[in-house]
């Protein structure tokens, strides 16, 4: 993701002022963060919450799309508040995806009033993501959670009972992502699917992103970004 977001960054005439990784973490100062506009952070669960807090504590405007650590989400939120800081958080920065997320929430509504239905979430990735299910997969259970009252939670292993929501979870190279909601009955099923083609989708939004969050302050999603 890094490179992606790197080389469209540097397509559209921005400039890459410092890059982190494992092996210049001594250069990951408030010194240097300060020569940035906005930070973009994409590591891991393990690191994510770190380097936002390191990054809202020099006034640097972070998006981050690390996966695998949202339980601790509303404290980074409400450090960002605290900051006076810029922040914006999301499971998937592909336009597609985010449009993707409206669809999901609007089928739901509608399948609320047909119960004959059950529902199911299947994602499919390259076998260097680090956790599962895949954010943008919890990001669409929940969603269908808010409007489907007959499911109450969701489960990556075999369900216990009809309340829960299924995600399967799929390992695959080359795949970037796939997600797919399946709705199902005797008689027929609905689905809706996003299939992404490479990088270039994830790492254009994120750039989008850190463009609408210059000069900014608060808490913001992708659907701030996209007018949506």
């Amino acid at each position: 993701m890094g490179k992606a977001i790197e080389e469209i960054a540097l397509q559209k005439g921005h400039e890459i002022v410092l890059k982190i990784d494992a092996d210049n973490a001594d250069e990951f100062s408030a010194e240097n963060l300060k020569r940035a506009d906005v930070a973009i952070e994409f590591t891991g669960p393990e690191n994510a919450v770190r380097n936002i807090r390191q990054c809202l504590d020099a006034g640097i405007p972070v998006v981050c799309g690390s996966t695998g650590w949202l339980e601790r989400l509303p404290l980074v939120e409400k450090y960002c508040i605290e900051k006076n800081g810029t922040f914006l958080y999301a499971s998937n920065f592909s336009i597609g995806v985010n449009i993707f997320f409206e669809l999901n929430k609007k089928l739901a509504a509608l399948m609320s009033k047909q119960p004959v239905y059950d529902v199911s979430i299947e994602e499919i990735h390259h076998t260097q993501k680090k956790d599962a299910p895949s954010g943008t997969a919890i990001t669409l259970a929940e969603q269908i959670i808010k409007e489907l009252p007959r499911k109450t939670s969701w489960t990556n292993d075999l369900p216990a009972n009809n309340e829960q929501l299924f995600i399967s979870s799929k390992r695959i190279d080359p795949a970037p992502g796939t997600h797919t909601v399946k709705y199902s009955s005797e008689v027929d099923d609905i689905e809706i699917i996003h299939t992404a083609h490479n990088r270039k989708g994830f790492a254009g939004g994120a750039l989008l992103a850190a463009e609408f969050l210059h000069n900014k302050k608060g808490i913001f999603t992708m659907k701030d970004v996209l007018h949506i």
